[in-house]
């Protein structure tokens, strides 16, 4: 399973993921993981604009992305799998799918939110999944685009939230 980086960034595709990171990583496959996106054409059509000639796009729901990941389907492809959330890579991890490594990038502010940084703000639902796929062995590294520093989001989690 080709997926050369799995990151959350609640805005999906825009300019870092499409300037930044597909070309440093040589993506030509995105991944969207989204049961809203999956279940709306106009978002697809919307955001398949934003994607780059040459870079495929294909957008599931979780259920869908675990059975195409299973059977090998993006096998050919360097695919970047790309979420909003945190819970979709943790349904993911329960399906059987296996990462070692997570990148969060932006989790932006909104109210019911806590902001740990500032580019990362997380709910109890959000803060339960990330803490869940640190509990599996997923590393949880925090960048925006890949020149930067990475940091260590378990750590920010728990110093910021007072976690054990």
């Amino acid at each position: 399973m080709p997926v050369i980086l799995v990151r959350i960034d609640d805005r999906l595709i825009h300019g870092q993921i499409v300037e930044g990171w597909l070309k440093p990583i040589k993506a030509n496959h995105i991944l969207i993981v989204s049961e809203e996106v999956a279940k709306d054409k106009m978002q697809q059509i919307l955001l398949g604009m934003a994607v780059p000639a040459g870079v495929k796009l294909t957008a599931v729901g979780v259920e869908d992305a675990a059975a195409k990941l299973k059977a090998g389907l993006f096998e050919k492809d360097n695919t970047l799998l790309l979420v909003s959330g945190p819970q979709y890579v943790l349904e993911l991890v329960k399906r059987g799918i296996d990462f070692k490594s997570v990148n969060v990038g932006g989790m932006h502010y909104s109210p019911g939110k806590k902001q740990i940084s500032r580019t990362l703000s997380v709910n109890d639902e959000e803060i339960t999944a990330l803490m869940d796929l640190h509990k599996a062995g997923i590393e949880l590294e925090g960048r925006i685009l890949p020149g930067d520093d990475r940091t260590d989001v378990y750590e920010i989690l728990r110093k910021e939230l007072n976690l054990p």
